[in-house]
């Protein structure tokens, strides 16, 4: 029987089941890349990719989409002395004009985060958290470009909705399975 592609989102964490640290990972509501730049000697985002791409079944009703369709989609891995942490996946409806999200398309290797978290205009959204499955098209692509996680039976994730001058991004963050293993660093 094949499992369903798509992914079951909840608004409380509990509905995950997972450790206590990982429940901190999850429901930090400060900047992920300031938490992972406060744990390792050298941060990188690495951009996979940045496109029109038609979005996932699991995606499109929270932006406001009558159904999936193309989007402008963003894929990062962010790491953390060079080991991969977190999988960002972050989509804009194309109707978003260059006045609500002016640096999206510039970004490059920057971070998402913390263009989001220094703009006063950007609110975020509930946070929503899943179990994602290996048959989950985001865990293909992770597990594509590492293929070390191919035996990883499921990964957490968490995603929200940002919005800035009525416009709207969602970004998805699936975390790695070697995020438990960080600890704050002193900083010389």
């Amino acid at each position: 029987m094949q499992r369903p592609l798509a992914a079951q989102w909840y608004a409380h964490v509990n509905a995950v089941d997972t450790s206590a640290l990982m429940q901190d990972w999850l429901t930090n509501r400060d900047s992920l890349t300031a938490r992972l730049v406060a744990r390792c000697q050298q941060f990188r985002v690495q951009r996979l990719s940045q496109h029109k791409a038609v979005c996932l079944q699991d995606e499109y009703a929270a932006i406001g989409l009558p159904r999936a369709m193309k989007v402008h989609e963003r894929e990062v891995f962010l790491r953390c002395d060079g080991v991969a942490m977190v999988y960002g996946h972050t989509i804009v409806p194309l109707s978003a004009t260059a006045n609500e999200w002016p640096l999206f398309h510039a970004l490059g290797e920057k971070s998402l985060g913390s263009t989001l978290f220094n703009d006063p205009l950007v609110r975020r959204g509930e946070l929503h958290y899943a179990r994602l499955r290996q048959s989950h098209p985001l865990i293909r692509r992770i597990v594509a470009r590492q293929p070390e996680l191919a035996g990883v039976h499921s990964m957490l994730a968490r995603r929200s909705l940002f919005w800035r001058k009525g416009g709207c991004l969602q970004v998805t963050e699936v975390f790695l399975p070697g995020v438990e293993g960080l600890r704050t660093i002193e900083k010389r």
